[in-house]
């Protein structure tokens, strides 16, 4: 017998070798697919955003989309494996294709990288660039390229030429950060005086008005919209389009014009999956292709009057911001340590010589970025002019008042703002002003439409529940220092633990309509959300971060189980005891559960902090005062029907909620503020949407009076209760107007969502 991989001779059995080979090919398709799938998402992201500068979210140049490319292209670098058929030739085009598409895509993504990642990873595509053309170029030589060596000789300069665009245009994104940061601060100055200054506007229409202008510096200076406004990702944009035309005209030739070409006769080792890699890379190109096409048609559409009027002058000039960090490594010297004056000199000069071909380069690339705008220009203006007649046309068709009044409404606020001079702009893009305000506010207002249409309805009837009661007594009325302790040291109070367990309680009592309940739990489950949105952004030191997690994990019981911790709630309720004896049950399982634990003490207290203790004794402990103290009030409260103690439970956790979300203001404005300058317009973007998504919130909390606190203790609900204790508790009196920017301008370094 012979052996492993030889014959019975012992000669080389080649026989098997090729055997995986289909696979390898499904390996290479499932690659290919899971780049258009991100690349997908990436559009139908923007488009539902209306993001039209296309930023990438989803694909994005990293270590991890380099490995799928470099997998993806492994037909293009396969040197010796036959290709005969039709199918085998396309597929090695469409890989080719491939990378330009993908070039395209992820330019704007050079924005949001640090240095050194942006130096790696433009490194690595070089590499893989390189790679592709080599082995394409010998393939072309050795024949296993026959057909279509024209398309590939074109793809091949397509894709060397985007490389450099490519790697040129991610020299200025460091310099272009520090420019537009530097205009943020002194921006954002001008907006916090005018903020200060404006006393006697209502505190949600000064809100709505902060956002506006926030939203318009962080998505004029965010780095992806600077990249994808660019000249260069517009010529990028264009190539990308000419790359997949070129594989469209070579598919529709070899299926259309078949009896012109001659392929060879035989099949390739992958065998059918060649087939499966062509139609799914085929798929992943036009989809690849619709972001950077789309860039290069808007800038396009920008640059053409409309309606036959002169074209917009395109100035070939070349901006200092685009050499700028060329010329001051020039003015710099290596630092290196070398004795020799005339070595040092030859270093130097040589240094500046490649500097100087580098200056050269990138403004050749600039100015000819430029030119393929104004030749775009001239070849689509007369179509961008039919489309911008059908669209005078459609203004005729009859609109649906309702939504018109709607989005007229919306934006009635926006547009009576000047916005433009919060537009954070480069050298040489005076001429966009006009249009990024527009587009930024036309969609901030979508955004905060689209939060309107997501309101949290069953929150809003809990809410509605205490709208016109005096105070926020329920928070005082929780939890009683007359409830003995079972430790010397009691764990503070966050928002949501009370709430929870208050929920716990009112989903035991017997007697209540199932329905009743499960409006309770939808509404408590909306309100939780925002909650938890509050603790997270105004608990600076997380002093208060295991306490919110112990009423994460109790409500997840209650939520999904009915449970409170092991109790069955549902269980509870079936027994029809009255609420007297459920309060009691409850408050018997909390204390044991808080007596048996095995706690480390000295001198009979903890040795840490109470707000460190396991989740499941906070969660006792909070059971165990909340049952008692509505024992305590029971005969006060009439609490001997079910149903009056369900309806205080409702209207105790209506209180508390409330003024919880009277720090909403705080937050959305808080969330403005983040200073990352990549997270920066994401933040904004979400502040939005909160925005509409708690104005009918915000508005019944409008009508409300509060305690007389600071913005930073109207933050903490033990503050709350403490006002009660020190000050007459009819004493309230409205937040000051200034009380809760002035505070969020302190806030700079909050945690964003």
């Amino acid at each position: 017998m012979g052996r492993i991989g030889c014959n019975i001779n012992g000669n080389l059995d080649d026989t098997k070798f090729s055997e995986p080979m289909p696979w390898i090919g499904i390996y290479v398709a499932a690659a290919s697919l899971t780049c258009a799938a991100a690349m997908g998402a990436d559009v139908i992201h923007c488009f539902h955003h209306r993001k039209l500068w296309f930023p990438c979210k989803f694909f994005s140049l990293n270590s991890v989309s380099l490995t799928l490319i470099g997998v993806a292209i492994k037909l293009s670098v396969d040197l010796n494996t036959s290709m005969p058929r039709c199918q085998d030739q396309l597929a090695k085009l469409s890989s080719s294709v491939f990378i330009c598409t993908i070039m395209g895509n992820s330019m704007p993504s050079l924005g949001i990288m640090e240095n050194t990642e942006l130096f790696s990873n433009i490194i690595a595509l070089g590499i893989l660039v390189i790679t592709v053309v080599v082995n394409v170029g010998i393939q072309l030589g050795t024949g296993v390229i026959y057909i279509f060596w024209k398309e590939h000789a074109f793809i091949m300069f397509i894709m060397l030429v985007m490389l450099l665009i490519l790697s040129f245009s991610a020299l200025p994104v460091p310099t272009t950060k520090h420019y537009l940061e530097k205009k943020y601060k002194k921006k954002h100055e001008i907006a916090q005086k005018e903020s200060l200054s404006e006393t006697d506007t209502i505190a949600l229409e000064k809100l709505k008005k902060n956002l506006m202008e926030y939203c318009m510096m962080a998505h004029t200076s965010s780095p992806q919209f600077v990249m994808g406004r660019s000249v260069t990702c517009i010529a990028s944009g264009a190539f990308s389009l000419l790359a997949a035309i070129t594989l469209a005209e070579a598919m529709l030739r070899s299926y259309l014009v078949r009896d012109s070409f001659k392929f060879c006769i035989g099949e390739s080792d992958y065998k059918w999956s060649t087939t499966v890699v062509l139609i799914i890379q085929t798929i992943a190109v036009v989809v690849g292709t619709i972001a950077p096409a789309l860039r290069w048609l808007l800038a396009i559409n920008f640059r053409c009057a409309s309606r036959g009027k002169q074209i917009r002058k395109v100035k070939l000039k070349v901006e200092h911001y685009w050499i700028q960090s060329l010329v001051e490594m020039k003015e710099k010297s290596l630092g290196l340590r070398i004795q020799n004056r005339h070595c040092r000199k030859l270093v130097h000069e040589t240094k500046n010589l490649i500097l100087d071909l580098c200056i050269a380069i990138q403004s050749g690339i600039v100015i000819v970025s430029k030119l393929i705008t104004c030749i775009s220009i001239c070849m689509i203006a007369q179509i961008l002019v039919c489309f911008d007649f059908c669209k005078q046309l459609k203004k005729f068709i009859p609109q649906n008042s309702i939504m018109n009044n709607e989005s007229g409404s919306e934006s009635s606020t926006s547009t009576k703002l000047d916005l433009g001079r919060f537009v954070l702009h480069l050298e040489g893009e005076d001429q966009l002003v006009e249009l990024m305000m527009k587009n930024n506010r036309d969609a901030t207002d979508h955004r905060i439409r689209m939060g309107k249409r997501k309101q949290p309805k069953h929150l809003i009837k809990l809410l509605e529940k205490a709208a016109f009661s005096n105070g926020f007594q329920g928070i005082k009325e929780f939890d009683s220092d007359e409830v003995p302790s079972l430790d010397s040291e009691e764990p503070p109070n966050c928002w949501a633990l009370p709430v929870v367990t208050l929920t716990s309680i009112a989903v035991a009592l017997p007697d209540i309509n199932p329905y009743l309940k499960k409006q309770l739990l939808l509404g408590v489950n909306e309100g939780l959300t925002y909650i938890r949105l509050v603790e997270k952004n105004l608990d600076t030191g997380r002093k208060l971060r295991n306490i919110t997690r112990t009423a994460d994990f109790v409500w997840l019981g209650v939520d999904l189980y009915h449970k409170w911790l092991d109790v069955d709630l549902h269980k509870l309720a079936l027994q029809r005891r009255s609420p007297k004896d459920t309060l009691e049950e409850l408050a018997d399982n909390a204390k044991n559960r808080l007596l048996e634990f095995n706690r480390p003490t000295v001198n009979g207290c903890w040795k840490e902090s109470a707000s460190k203790w396991p989740i499941k004794v906070l969660a006792a402990n909070s059971m165990y005062r909340i049952s008692k103290t509505l024992l305590l009030n029971e005969e006060s409260r009439n609490y001997q029907m079910s149903k009056s103690l369900f309806e205080g439970l409702v209207i105790m956790m209506s209180h508390i909620i409330s003024a919880c979300l009277s720090n909403l203001q705080r937050v959305i404005y808080n969330k403005c503020l983040t200073t990352s300058i990549e997270e920066r317009e994401e933040s904004v973007r979400h502040a939005a949407f909160h925005l509409g998504e708690t104005d009918k919130i915000l508005k019944i909390l409008e009508q409300k009076t509060f305690p007389k606190l600071d913005p930073d203790q109207m933050a903490c609900i033990d503050q709350w209760r403490l006002s009660y204790k020190l000050e007459n508790p009819q004493s309230y009196s409205l937040p000051s107007k200034s009380d809760m920017f002035s505070s969020g301008i302190s806030d700079l370094c909050l945690s964003v969502e």
